[in-house]
């Protein structure tokens, strides 16, 4: 399991590494994630690739321990937040109404989102 934690990481940190020396406007672990799954389609089209860290599931358990405990990764971002009290109470209205705003406009981009690809995919499937 220690293995293919190391391998998560590591595809995490060259997604950073190549983010930050390229300049690339994506986020680091988003382009490890890209790799990750790279990697995994690669083994599982390429028997030679199951060694290691990426045979027997190894990645897979290892990414459902992380998720069985991802709760404790919000514990940093609760005591930034208690840390900021003052801030939240000097700006709490405004943050709840531009939080509520983003809300709004989400679900709206969503619903119209929604709309077009459903009116494209029926005017596809009229003959």
């Amino acid at each position: 399991m220690l293995a293919s934690l190391s391998l998560i990481l590591l595809c995490q940190l060259i997604g950073e590494a190549v983010v930050r020396g390229l300049g690339l406007p994506l986020p680091g672990p988003v382009l490890g994630l890209l790799l990750l799954l790279i990697l995994l389609l690669a083994r599982d089209r390429f028997a030679l690739l199951a060694r290691g860290p990426l045979r027997n599931d190894g990645v897979e358990t290892a990414s459902k321990g992380l998720l069985a405990h991802l709760s404790l990764l919000f514990v940093p971002a609760a005591v930034g937040v208690v840390q900021k009290l003052d801030l939240l109470a000097s700006h709490g209205v405004a943050i709840i109404v531009i939080l509520a705003a983003s809300v709004v406009v989400t679900l709206l981009v969503t619903v119209l989102t929604f709309r077009l690809v459903s009116r494209l995919l029926r005017q596809q499937d009229v003959p």
